[in-house]
């Protein structure tokens, strides 16, 4: 299963959801979803942050991918785990998220799947200047990186 997070983090604070479904129901979490059979992992980490917090934002920069065996109780899967940036204003739950808000970035802690890894990679990518992979805009509805 291939599966994408939104790491949006705005000063000191970074956007969470409450998971409103198992697994994890009830634990903080970052907004993201499974990936349709139609769209890109690009179109659809947009997709899944408008889904869940109604928020609009852009893609600033690929953080990894994750696939350990263990990440997602219902089987294998593998997230692609994007930076995102825009206008941040208050978030509203919605779709499978109970609740969706701004929290501290130093109460952003036993997060739900391995998003504390995520999280972590993204701040340790900040705090060293060192830019992730930027992203090129896809043309003709294909990927970055496709030919």
């Amino acid at each position: 299963m291939l599966t994408v997070d939104a790491v949006w983090i705005d000063r000191e604070r970074v956007l969470l959801v409450r998971r409103g479904r198992p697994p994890f129901a009830g634990r903080w979490a970052l907004p993201g979803g499974f990936v349709e059979p139609t769209e890109t992992v690009e179109a659809a980490v947009l997709r899944e942050l408008r889904e869940e917090t109604g928020l609009v934002a852009r893609i600033r920069a690929l953080i990894g991918v994750y696939s350990g065996p263990d990440r997602d109780p219902r089987g294998p899967t593998a997230s692609v785990a994007f930076e995102i940036g825009g206008r941040a204003r208050p978030p509203q739950g919605a779709d499978d998220a109970a609740e969706a808000t701004w929290r501290p970035l130093r109460e952003a802690r036993r997060l739900a799947f391995d998003h504390d890894r995520i999280l972590r990679d993204a701040l340790r990518a900040r705090r060293r200047g060192r830019p992730q992979r930027r992203l090129r805009r896809a043309r003709r509805g294909r990927s970055p990186g496709e030919r």
